[in-house]
């Protein structure tokens, strides 16, 4: 990452170059705002380190020149004056973060890493947006959330390899959309996209749906049929729900993904294949395994790759993009009005997406007007008021002060110093909460 340092102080300065050096990354040092301009028009940076208080341009100058410059650009402030006015402000402005002098050398490359973790998702993203035609998707990718990016990102990564995929996700987060997504950004995308719901099949067809089998091979098999295996050939073969496999069907699978071939039902001579697979399931694993219901070497076998789908509740700020689409898709020629889109933002979705677009469809068909309130809306999101939900403690805290905050600005209108009073902070920590928990006044 290219990385310019801006100091008035030479020592300063030299202490951060030769530290940010040593770390890797390419440093450009400028010792005022007018040097700091030409270097950042001569050369690629993706980060700017800036002083605060500087002689002639200041900190504040600089960064929102930078900004006109470069909107995309990322900054981080360097202050002597901590607080939350000064957090508020930089934010405002446009910066990532700022830090206090005098600086923790460990936090800042806490913050350098971070940074640069975020851009290379956010070249990924792009170049999923780049490389595929989303109409061949049958859901429209949304990808608004921290949540999303980083799962964009790391199918991104898995897509090129031969490697197995092993998607994790509840029911409804859209794990065949990600294993299709796969399937388009891989070498295997002008095969075949064959998906089995092993939740479907009844055990004694097992073998015969994997692996096909011959004519004659049982009561009913009138003539050769080739299982899913032989059909994916060259392609990708999804095993969704793969927790649902009989134990005496797990053995033959691991053999096959072990040895890529197979033999038919009833046949003699092994099949090579060529497959990508990816395994999908709403279960956990490692439990199964521990129960005895799964075994662990296959487990070991599937999760090579592990990614997780982050339920809805994890990403609801993507709810109004979603209603939208499904809005689209169902050609309705109504609109859900910004209190509806409100209080489906606060409901968590246990069924996800699927649940999502139910909800849609139920709407749209059961109303009669052409713009659609909160009193149309089911009633486990219309009277929803927030429930424990799983997480981390931090996540969680962060998303019970989010509640808080968005039900005392309602109560009181939106009017931020009457809400800040019914919260027992100022209106200035109130405005810079608002802005990390990304809290604005909807459009009515």
């Amino acid at each position: 990452m290219n990385v310019l340092l801006v100091d008035d102080e030479a020592m300063q300065r030299e202490l951060l170059h030769g530290f940010l050096e040593k770390q890797g990354y390419t440093i450009y040092s400028a010792g005022s705002g007018a040097e700091a301009l030409k270097i950042f028009l001569a050369h690629p940076v993706e980060l700017v380190l800036l002083d605060h208080r500087m002689p002639g341009m200041d900190g504040d100058e600089l960064l929102a020149r930078l900004k006109e410059i470069s909107p995309l650009v990322r900054a981080i402030m360097i202050t002597a004056y901590g607080s939350v006015d000064m957090a508020v402000k930089v934010m405002q402005m446009g910066a990532d973060d700022f830090l206090e002098k005098p600086i923790d050398l460990e936090v800042l490359l806490a913050k350098l890493q971070q940074i640069e973790e975020q851009l290379f998702i956010a070249q990924d993203v792009e170049q999923v947006k780049d490389t595929i035609a989303l109409e061949e998707l049958p859901v429209r990718m949304v990808v608004d959330s921290e949540p999303m990016r980083a799962l964009i990102s790391m199918v991104m990564r898995a897509a090129p390899t031969p490697w197995t995929v092993f998607l994790r996700g509840e029911t409804g987060t859209g794990k065949e959309l990600i294993a299709r997504l796969i399937h388009l950004l891989s070498d295997k995308k002008n095969g075949q996209f064959i998906e089995l719901n092993c939740a479907a099949i009844p055990e004694h067809l097992f073998e015969s749906e994997l692996f096909g089998h011959e004519r004659g091979a049982f009561t009913g098999a009138d003539s050769r049929r080739r299982g899913v295996f032989e059909q994916a050939h060259g392609g990708t073969l999804l095993l969704d729900e793969v927790g649902e496999l009989p134990l005496a069907m797990q053995a033959k699978l691991l053999r096959t993904l072990q040895e890529k071939k197979i033999t038919r039902v009833g046949g003699e001579k092994p099949i090579s294949l060529d497959v990508r697979i990816i395994a999908a399931t709403n279960r956990d694993l490692k439990l199964l395994v521990e129960q005895g219901h799964f075994r662990e070497d296959l487990f070991f076998r599937l999760n090579v790759i592990d990614i997780e789908i982050p339920p809805l509740r994890r990403r609801k700020k993507e709810i109004p993009a979603l209603v939208h689409f499904f809005l689209e898709k169902f050609n309705a020629t109504t609109r859900f009005d910004d209190q509806a889109l409100n209080l489906l933002g606060k409901y968590n979705f246990p069924g996800n997406i699927r649940e999502l677009e139910h909800v849609v469809q139920r709407v749209i068909t059961l109303s009669r007007r052409p713009v659609i309130t909160p009193s149309e809306l089911p009633p486990e999101i219309k009277h929803f008021r927030g429930e424990a939900e799983e997480g981390d403690l931090n996540q969680r805290l962060s998303e019970v002060e989010r509640q808080m905050l968005i039900d005392a600005l309602e109560l009181h209108h939106w009017v931020q110093t009457k809400a800040a009073v019914s919260l027992g902070i100022s209106e200035r920590v109130l405005r810079y909460k608002m802005e990390k928990a990304n809290i604005s006044k909807p459009k009515f």
